[in-house]
C-alpha cells in the first residue's frame, strides 16, 4: 500500500462609554443561519477574563510544548530500537512574565493600556514568542533513513505512509535497517501517528484550531463586529491615523515592523487601546465570537467528543512517559 506522504509539522452603533451591555435584540439566534443571539457584552473585560467554549478543546502553550517534547521522545525510542542513539529536538520555552497565561491576549490586536504604554507592538516584551527549536541534529545517511522512510536526497512524496498507527501495521515501507523493517515515514511519522493518530477514527490534530479559526472569520463578517469596527476607525481617525480598518493593519499600515517598541509605535499603541476601550471593542467582539464558537460546537458535538477523549489519551500517553 502506497499512499503520499502527509507531512504536517507543520454591536454598538455609536461610540459605547464603558457600561454593560446585554444583547439579544439583534441576530436570528439558534443554531442555523443568521447571526446569533448574544448574551452578556462585558465592559471591556481583560483579555485574561475571556473564556471561549474552543478553550476547552485546545492546548495552552504550555500543553503545545510538553506534546513537543513527548513527540521528540516518541522519536528517540524509535531511532533506539534500530541502535541509534537521538536526543531529538527540544524547544526551549520563552520567558515570560511567569503569571497566568493569557491565550487571548492578542485575538482582538493589543488591548492592555499597560503594555501599549511600556512596550507599544512588541510582543517579545511580554515573552509571547514561539518557543525557540534548535537546529536539528545532523543525521548520518542511516539515520535519515530511519528518521523519514527514505533514502536521504529521494523525490519527497513519493515514500509508502500511513494515515494511522493502526493502519502503518499494514503498510510496508520496503525499508529495512539492522534487521528489522523501518516504519512507513520513519521514526518522525510513527512519532506523529502514536500522539495524534493511533487508531481509525482518531480526529485530525487541526480540526478544534478549524473551527475556532472559522468561528473568528464569522465574527469579523458579523454587522455587530462590522459596526464596531467603524467606530473605532473613526476613533483612529480623529487620534491622527487615518484609514486603518481594523486592528490587525495598524503596525503595517504605520510601518512599525522595524520598530514595534519605539517612541511612534508606543503613541499609536495607546491610540489604539483607548479607541478600543471607547468603543467596548474587546467586550462586543468577544461575545460575537463566543456565539459562534458556541453555534460551532453544537454543530460538531460528537466529532469534538472523541476529540477531547483522544486528547485525555494523549495527556495520559505523555504521563507515563515521564
Amino acid at each position: 500500500m502506497r499512499t503520499p506522504r502527509r507531512r504536517r509539522f507543520a454591536a454598538a452603533q455609536a461610540l459605547l462609554p464603558a457600561a454593560m451591555l446585554v444583547a439579544g435584540c439583534s441576530g436570528t439566534g439558534g443554531s442555523g443561519g443568521g447571526e446569533p443571539g448574544l448574551g452578556v457584552i462585558e465592559a471591556n473585560p481583560p483579555t485574561a477574563a475571556l473564556s471561549f467554549p474552543m478553550d476547552a478543546y485546545t492546548d495552552t502553550d504550555a500543553e503545545r510544548l510538553r506534546m513537543g517534547q513527548v513527540q521528540q521522545t516518541l522519536v528517540s525510542r524509535c531511532m533506539a530500537r534500530y541502535g541509534f542513539t537521538y536526543a531529538g529536538v527540544r524547544s526551549v520555552e520563552p520567558s515570560g512574565t511567569g503569571g497566568t497565561e493569557d491565550r487571548h491576549r492578542y485575538l482582538f490586536g493589543l488591548a492592555d493600556p499597560a503594555l501599549a504604554a511600556a512596550h507599544g507592538y512588541d510582543k517579545s516584551a511580554t515573552g509571547d514568542r514561539p518557543a525557540v527549536k534548535p537546529p536539528a541534529p545532523q543525521l548520518t545517511d542511516s539515520e535519515y533513513l530511519v528518521m523519514n522512510g527514505e533514502q536521504r536526497g529521494a523525490q519527497g512524496g513519493n515514500a509508502p505512509d500511513a494515515a494511522t498507527e493502526e493502519e502503518a501495521a499494514q503498510v510496508d515501507s520496503g525499508l529495512t535497517t539492522a534487521g528489522q523493517k523501518v516504519p512507513p515515514g520513519g521514526c518522525a511519522r510513527e512519532a506523529f501517528r502514536k500522539l495524534y493518530a493511533p487508531v481509525k477514527g482518531s480526529v485530525d490534530l487541526l480540526f478544534t484550531f478549524g473551527l475556532a479559526s472559522e468561528a473568528h472569520e464569522r465574527s469579523r463578517q458579523d454587522s455587530r463586529v462590522v459596526d464596531m469596527l467603524k467606530n473605532w476607525s473613526a476613533c483612529m481617525s480623529k487620534s491622527g491615523y487615518d484609514g486603518i480598518r481594523t486592528p490587525y493593519d495598524v503596525v503595517e499600515k504605520l510601518g512599525l515592523e522595524s520598530d514595534k517598541a519605539g517612541p511612534k509605535a508606543v503613541t499609536a499603541a495607546k491610540a489604539d487601546v483607548a479607541c478600543k476601550r471607547e468603543v467596548n471593542l474587546v467586550g462586543i467582539w468577544a461575545a460575537v465570537e463566543k456565539a459562534y464558537q458556541d453555534r460551532l460546537v453544537d454543530e460538531h458535538a460528537e466529532t469534538l467528543a472523541l476529540y477531547k477523549t483522544q486528547r485525555e489519551a494523549r495527556f495520559k500517553l505523555a504521563a507515563s512517559l515521564a
